[in-house]
């Protein structure tokens, strides 16, 4: 159809979509780095090495190391199991994969202040043991891994249905054991899906605000991540400092789109080439 359109209707259409990304995407990414870099690079460096933003990084990036492991591991599990075994409640658990998108994340984090707060119903079993899951990092990376585990799952169910069960069946067929099938066969067929997933995986991980503000407490230095970071600092009219922090979130986001659309050119291109 687009073959039939006038060159005028073309680029209007064109023009519409760049100028969409220019006021969305691009001025906000200008604005962020602008306002960082107002003070100079001194000032700029100055609010990246803070102990209090130092601790912010280190805390985001122990956060995104816990949570996107585990939900590698879950969602090929997931994966595995529903497009490779017919078994009863296949279609609840996928209903429960797509859960995190439709509940609110701040509702996911108040779920956790229930279940795990000090007047929680598992609360008073960890105090007496001295564990402490809401204000602190346990009770972050339970939050942050409820609002991604469908990234990875939701990637590799589509591709894996797709692809069908005909290669593990041949494989076992010939003698191979699940755990041979699996590494040697499945994997490399989902490879690239997988990684696509855990970029987006990665990027939500490092950036979710809502579901970690609720159980993070909000103290300086221990249990705030990059978003929170910026909220306090912008809070304090510190506005250098807090579109600094934010300009490394950017950062993040942009190499993560580099990464998503590389890693979607040698899939596509993997497609071809197998001809799925």
């Amino acid at each position: 159809m687009a073959a039939t359109e006038s060159r005028t209707a073309r680029w209007l259409l064109i023009a519409a979509a760049l100028g969409f990304l220019g006021i969305f995407l691009f001025l906000p990414l200008v604005a962020v780095f602008a306002e960082a870099l107002e003070k100079g690079v001194g000032a700029y460096m100055a609010a990246i090495v803070e102990p209090d933003a130092l601790a912010a990084i280190r805390l985001t990036l122990l956060v995104a190391a816990i949570s996107v492991p585990v939900n590698i591991l879950f969602g090929v599990s997931a994966a595995w199991a529903i497009t490779k075994f017919d078994f009863p409640g296949k279609s609840l658990l996928i209903t429960f994969i797509d859960l995190p998108f439709s509940v609110s994340p701040v509702v996911s984090g108040l779920i956790f202040v229930l279940l795990f707060g000090a007047h929680g119903w598992f609360g008073a079993w960890f105090a007496e043991r001295d564990i402490q899951i809401i204000f602190a990092v346990p009770g972050i990376v339970l939050a942050t891994v409820f609002v991604t585990f469908p990234f990875v799952a939701r990637e590799l169910i589509p591709l894996m249905t797709e692809q069908g069960r005909d290669d593990e069946e041949a494989a076992l067929s010939l003698g191979a054991s699940g755990w041979q099938t699996f590494w040697h066969v499945t994997l490399p067929n989902i490879r690239w899906g997988l990684l696509y997933g855990v970029l987006l995986c990665n990027a939500r991980a490092m950036g979710e605000f809502g579901a970690v503000s609720v159980v993070s407490g909000h103290i300086r230095g221990l249990t705030n991540t990059m978003p929170l970071h910026v909220e306090i600092l912008y809070n304090e009219y510190n506005f250098v400092a807090a579109f600094a922090v934010a300009s490394l979130l950017a950062l993040l986001a942009l190499v993560t789109l580099v990464l998503k659309s590389i890693v979607e050119w040698r899939f596509n291109y993997h497609h071809r080439g197998t001809g799925h």
